[in-house]
C-alpha cells in the first residue's frame, strides 16, 4: 500500500523539505501585483484511490460513461469510451487509460473516461492527481471536475473546474481552466504552465487545486501558477456546491484538432494516485 502521507505525497519525486520551506515565498512574489493569492492547507485527506489492485477501477469510486456522447461529447472527439480492460485497467500501481486506433461501434478510435458522478463529490479542498500524460496531435488528456447538479442545471450552469487539460502536440504544456454560465467553450477563463526543458509525457507530474470560497488556485508539482476569482469571470460565478471528477483520454475534437500521420497509437495516460483533501473550516 504506498503510503499517504501528506508531507511526503508532497516531495514523492519532485522537492526537497528545504524547497518546500521556501516555496510559498517563490510563489507570492511570482504574481502580480493585482493577483494576491489566498493559499489554503487543506490537510484532512478523505477520498483517495492508489491504484493498488490489479483489475478493474474500484467500483465504489469510478463510474464509466460510455459511447460516443452527443456531438462526440460536445466537442466532435473521435473516440468510443468503453470499459473494457483495453482500454481501462489498474496494473502495477498504476490507472492506465489507453487510446487505441480500431474500428469499434462506428467510431475509428476507442479510449475510456472514468467519473466519481453518484459516488463521491465535494464542495472545496484540494483535489489532485499524480500523471504521466500521453503525447501526439490529437491526444487530449484530462483530469476535471464538473458540478453534481449537471443533470439538474445543465452545461455550463453547473460550472467546470479543468484542473489539467493538455494538447498532446503541445507537450511542454498543461491548462487550468472553468467554465460557467456567460464564460464556456472559447470564452472560458483559462491559463496556461509551461515546463523548462522537460516535457510532460516523460515522467510523472502532480496536478492539482486548492479551492475555497470564492478562488480557485491552480498548481503543478505545488507550484502556484494560477488563481481565478469571481472577479475573474465574466459570469456568474457557480462554484459553490459539490463537484465530481472526471479522468478521460479524448482523441481529436475542436479543441485540438485530429491526429495525423505522425501520431503514434496505442497512446496510455498513467495516474499513479487520484486524492481529495478538505479544511474542516471551509468544508
Amino acid at each position: 500500500m504506498k503510503k499517504i502521507n501528506r508531507n511526503l505525497m508532497l516531495i514523492k519525486g519532485l522537492v526537497s523539505k528545504a524547497l518546500l520551506l521556501v516555496l510559498p515565498i517563490f510563489v507570492i512574489s511570482s504574481c502580480t501585483t493585482d493577483e494576491k493569492q489566498t493559499v489554503t492547507t487543506f490537510s484532512e485527506l478523505v477520498m483517495a484511490d492508489e491504484f493498488d489492485t490489479d483489475g478493474a477501477p474500484n467500483n465504489k469510486i469510478w463510474g464509466f460513461d460510455i459511447g460516443t456522447g452527443t456531438n462526440g461529447w460536445g466537442n466532435n472527439e473521435l473516440q468510443y469510451y468503453t470499459k473494457r480492460t483495453d482500454n481501462v485497467k489498474v496494473e502495477n500501481g498504476y490507472l492506465l487509460i489507453t487510446a487505441k486506433k480500431e474500428d469499434f461501434n462506428g467510431s475509428s478510435y476507442t479510449s475510456a473516461r472514468l467519473l466519481t458522478k453518484g459516488l463521491f463529490a465535494q464542495k472545496y479542498g484540494r483535489f489532485e492527481a499524480r500523471i504521466r500524460l500521453p503525447y501526439g496531435q490529437g491526444i487530449w488528456p484530462a483530469f476535471w471536475l464538473l458540478g453534481d447538479n449537471s443533470d439538474e442545471v445543465g452545461w455550463p450552469k453547473c460550472g467546470e473546474i479543468d484542473i489539467m487539460e493538455y494538447r498532446g502536440q503541445e507537450p511542454t504544456k498543461v491548462l487550468g481552466t472553468v467554465h460557467g454560465p456567460g464564460y464556456s467553450g472559447a470564452t472560458s477563463i483559462s491559463k496556461g504552465y509551461s515546463l523548462l526543458n522537460d516535457r510532460f509525457d516523460t515522467g510523472f507530474h502532480i496536478f492539482g487545486i486548492e479551492w475555497g470560497p470564492e478562488y480557485i488556485n491552480y498548481y503543478v508539482d505545488d507550484v502556484l501558477y494560477n488563481q481565478i476569482t469571481p472577479a475573474n469571470v465574466t459570469g456568474e460565478w457557480v462554484f459553490d456546491h459539490p463537484f465530481y471528477i472526471i479522468i478521460n483520454l479524448a482523441v481529436g475534437g475542436d479543441f485540438l484538432g485530429a491526429p495525423n500521420n505522425e501520431t503514434v497509437f496505442p497512446q496510455t495516460m498513467l495516474v499513479d494516485y487520484v486524492r481529495v483533501y478538505k479544511n474542516n473550516k471551509l468544508n
